[in-house]
């Protein structure tokens, strides 16, 4: 999600870690510790491989009860769900519904107001120059309207419409910029080829069979059940202490970022994408063929919904590159990774989100890179505080 116009400077309560396993003979956990210790409120991670499962847990979920985390608790998964919309897409593609280079207009006719064709593959690769957000005037702009407007309802049309008053960024296929906007539009266009609500295709093609129980599309459901940790953001200058934003209505990204998930099942979803049980291969060749992420150096590409990182930019020479995807929402961060067969991953999610200092977010970027590889360039922080604040 887009950073709030506000310059926030983070007073998070810093809250020691305490995690479940060593910090001193497991690294995965000393990085929670850290990444706490650098102003995270409370941070879960969830690592599986052909060993089994990791989990570790540092700060507190509760900042009133200091109740420690639930690393089997659910979050919002912000624009991981991004992924799970693009699966979707592709899965009618892979069945003959639709063509992603057809232009979107074939199968939504008059949803978008440009006279320049835009293409299903555009939206999945953030090439079309459609705006990333609302427009200024529809959404929150200050770090207090997230607090005051946190009900404000928006249908899925609506939330389109109030994005493209705004003009396209660039002529579609002559750019890049992420776009929560053509999100939205995918999804739609799940609702219109199916002829079922977006939600229910979810259930019955990735959540069902892959029975993930804890994953769900709320709408504007605005809890939060069962919590691995709650979502706090800084709102209000000090010495007024942290908001709790845990409860909200995210209907305004509801297939961009509006998703509740947990670790273990994002691990299981990536697992399930990239070992083929989702998509044909040649289809997923396709979601993994990357283009640049301006700005990021060749640390970051994108596919079709999908995130790939080089971690020899943070670790060095050697180090693999993993494939998932980032998410930002008020109150959590996610990152779920994976290696590129889906055998090795890692879920870390974390509060606050949109008002954690660099250092808080490099810190929780290098938790889940440390599943991979030790971080060891000297700009190792700096590089993994550049690939967070690019999402927002």
């Amino acid at each position: 999600m887009r950073r709030l116009l506000v310059s926030a400077a983070c007073a998070v309560l810093l809250v020691a870690g305490t995690g479940t396993a060593d910090a001193a003979t497991d690294p995965r956990q000393a990085a929670l510790d850290v990444a706490v210790q650098a102003g995270n409120v409370g941070i879960i991670a969830v690592a599986t491989d052909a060993g089994g499962r990791w989990r570790g847990r540092a700060g507190v979920a509760d900042v009133v009860t200091g109740a420690k985390p639930d690393t089997g608790g659910r979050f919002r998964i912000g624009s991981v769900s991004k992924t799970l919309t693009a699966t979707l897409v592709l899965k009618l593609a892979a069945n003959g519904r639709l063509r992603l280079d057809d232009p979107i207009a074939r199968y939504l006719p008059g949803l978008l107001p440009y006279p320049e064709p835009i293409t299903v593959r555009q939206l999945l690769q953030h090439t079309a120059g459609v705006p990333r957000d609302l427009a200024p005037q529809y959404t929150w702009t200050t770090a207090e309207e997230l607090d005051t407007e946190r009900f404000v309802h928006f249908g899925e049309v609506e939330a389109i419409h109030d994005s493209t008053v705004q003009p396209l960024l660039f002529p579609p296929g002559t750019g890049w910029s992420y776009s929560n906007t053509g999100y939205n539009v995918l999804a739609l266009l799940v609702e219109k080829l199916t002829g079922r609500p977006f939600e229910r295709v979810l259930a019955d093609w990735i959540t069902g069979p892959l029975h993930l129980a804890d994953t769900f599309l709320p709408r504007d459901f605005p809890w939060v059940p069962r919590p691995a940790i709650r979502g706090y953001e800084q709102l209000y200058p000090a010495p007024r202490g942290l908001t709790d934003v845990t409860v909200y209505n995210l209907s305004r990204y509801f297939g961009a970022g509006n998703i509740i998930s947990s670790a273990a099942d994002l691990n299981r979803f990536f697992r399930a994408l990239f070992g083929g049980e989702l998509l044909p291969a040649d289809v997923l060749a396709q979601m993994k063929t990357t283009v640049p992420w301006p700005g990021e150096g060749g640390l970051v590409g994108y596919g079709l919904g999908l995130m790939r990182i080089s971690l020899a930019g943070i670790c060095g020479p050697g180090a693999p590159d993993v494939w998932g995807h980032g998410g930002d929402v008020p109150g959590y961060n996610t990152w779920s990774m994976s290696d590129a067969a889906g055998t090795r991953g890692i879920t870390v999610a974390s509060s606050p989100d949109l008002t954690a200092s660099p250092a808080a977010a490099a810190r929780r970027t290098l938790a889940m890179v440390t599943e991979f590889c030790t971080p060891a360039l000297p700009d190792a922080q700096e590089r993994a505080a550049r690939i967070q604040a690019a999402l927002r």
